[in-house]
């Protein structure tokens, strides 16, 4: 895609968005209980933030998206676009503009007919038409290709097109309803990176659904992880992948280690835990909330925070396996009963480790979070 400045004008157009106390309850027809979607959430995304809804199947994130795009109105709550409520007001009023998963061209319609057409539909001046159109197929780099048909596209071209159509509008809010999954692995990063650049230089404020979390870490000023219809945890990538709130979410972004053990307090800012016999000092961030003294507890390291020695030390285990993937080796450790996965990066700098060679793991300190 271009790196020059688009012309096309956001500035006054873009809003954020607040969601509050908002409810989803589908009624069931055959008269069984009700299903609660979403469940009293609350939400801001500031003007111009990229914004991503991450979970499993089912958690809420797609009625999410559908109750800000208008598709579906809350049971209960406010939707608000800057200081006006869309609550109850229909998708083609409230202007924001979506990009979905199956792309939704029209193939009867060329690539210039599919990116004007929500221009058409507003009835703007022929002359106004022609100008954001040409300036939204420079943009995503589909000059030459204004008289192709969807069907003579590439997964990727027809992409672009569908948010070149859903960017032409100049919407106050862009939602996107997973719309890399249907691209094959190395394509659906490219897409990615572009997809992230274009809505940094125009600066549309954008909610994006996935349940991918490698795509979420990589293009979100701020992740929203759900489920069971509620919100987990909400913030940076760098905070949910670093200071996971709870073992869902450590376990659903990356790889983790759970490892059991017994709480014994905080000493200043750090947390006192027993593991197999034998005491050790978690620094740990904030209030250990919900972890009582003296009570279980379970230390989440992430594999690359552990590093592997074959001096003795108070943790030893033996290595099980030993994959190679060329910019790391994942060893499984077997610390006791537990296997534990290990992570070590740039393996041709490191020592070297086989199956069955006895090791001694230790956890970088700052890396390590308590959780109940």
């Amino acid at each position: 895609m271009s790196h020059e400045k688009s012309k096309l004008d956001f500035s006054k157009k873009s809003s954020g968005v607040i969601l509050k106390n908002v409810t989803k309850i589908f009624q069931q027809p055959d008269g069984g209980k009700d299903f609660v979607a979403v469940d009293h959430i609350n939400l801001e995304i500031k003007d111009g933030e990229m914004v991503t809804l991450l979970g499993p199947s089912g958690c809420g994130k797609t009625t999410t998206l559908r109750m800000i795009s208008g598709f579906e109105y809350p049971t209960s709550g406010n939707v608000f676009f800057g200081d006006r409520d869309v609550a109850k007001i229909p998708p083609n009023k409230r202007g924001s503009s979506m990009v979905f998963q199956s792309y939704a061209l029209f193939p009867h319609l060329n690539i210039w007919e599919n990116i004007a057409y929500g221009l058409r539909v507003a009835r703007l001046p022929q002359d106004e038409i022609i100008r954001r159109t040409s300036d939204v197929v420079e943009l995503m780099h589909l000059k030459g290709m204004e008289k192709r048909f969807p069907n003579q596209l590439s997964g990727g071209q027809q992409q672009r097109v569908a948010l070149a159509r859903a960017v032409v509008i100049e919407p106050s809010v862009l939602l996107f309803d997973e719309p890399l999954s249907n691209l094959d692995a190395k394509l659906r990063e490219s897409m990615r990176d572009e997809l992230r650049s274009l809505q940094r230089r125009l600066g549309i404020t954008s909610l994006y659904v996935t349940h991918d979390q490698s795509e979420a870490m990589a293009i979100s000023d701020k992740v929203v992880i759900m489920k069971d219809g509620v919100i987990c945890q909400q913030g940076t990538p760098q905070e949910i992948y670093e200071q996971p709130a709870n073992r869902f979410v450590a376990d659903f972004i990356g790889k983790a280690n759970f490892i059991d053990g017994t709480y014994l307090g905080l000493d200043g800012q750090a947390a006192r835990v027993e593991i197999g016999g034998q005491l050790f000092s978690i620094p740990t961030p904030g209030k250990m909330e919900g972890v009582e003294v003296g009570g279980s507890c379970c230390l989440t390291v992430r594999p690359e925070s552990f590093m592997l020695t074959k001096d003795a030390g108070r943790l030893p285990g033996a290595i099980s396996r030993a994959t190679y993937y060329g910019a790391k080796i994942e060893y499984e450790v077997m610390l006791g009963n537990q296997p534990i996965i290990v992570e070590v990066y740039n393996p041709q700098l490191t020592e070297r480790f086989n199956v069955g060679d006895t090791v001694s793991l230790s956890m970088i300190e700052g890396c390590v979070r308590v959780l109940k």
